[in-house]
């Protein structure tokens, strides 16, 4: 081997040693700034999704409502007809909202009661007998009749007051 193929490193294809130093340092670098632009680029997509940019925006959870009495609104029972399995079946239900105690929330439950009744009948008569016999699926029932009645009301913080409705009759025929 040559005197000039050992100063470059030709021979053995390796760097030169006194290169191989600066080639880290550079190497180095360019990962630390690559990481770097990166991370800039991540931050400024979730900064323009908080100022309402074109990403997708994550709706505001429903305000959990201070703590007050709460009282119960009792409905008129339900009578349907379950979608059919093997043969026509129908449901009898009794129902109870429970709401925090303010005016503002009767009046608009009372305001609201033939919109409420309608979307209930309708979720109703939308499940079969298999689906709400278990307690599971009376509970889930449950939640979605409360998001329905929370539905008709007209702003979040009146949403928030509606807590969860309870049965007190369920027969299934």
């Amino acid at each position: 081997m040559s005197k000039t193929a050992e100063a470059t490193g030709d021979a053995t294809g390796e760097a030169p040693k006194g290169k191989k130093p600066i080639v880290m340092i550079i190497v180095v670098i360019l990962l630390v700034a690559g990481s770097a632009g990166g991370t800039w680029f991540y931050m400024q997509s979730l900064m323009d999704q908080m100022e309402g940019g074109e990403a997708a925006e994550v709706p505001e959870p429903i305000p959990a409502p201070i703590l007050l009495p709460t009282v119960f609104h009792e409905l008129e029972i339900f009578t349907v007809n379950l979608m059919p399995e093997e043969y026509n079946q129908f449901l009898q239900v009794g129902l109870t909202v429970k709401t925090t105690e303010l005016p503002e929330v009767e009046e608009e439950i009372t305001k609201q009661m033939p919109a409420i009744r309608n979307r209930i009948l309708i979720l109703l008569s939308s499940k079969t007998a298999a689906e709400i016999s278990s307690a599971t699926g009376k509970q889930q029932l449950s939640a979605e009749i409360a998001d329905e009645i929370r539905e008709t009301f007209d702003s979040r913080e009146r949403q928030a007051h509606v807590l969860e409705v309870l049965f007190t009759s369920f027969v299934i025929q």
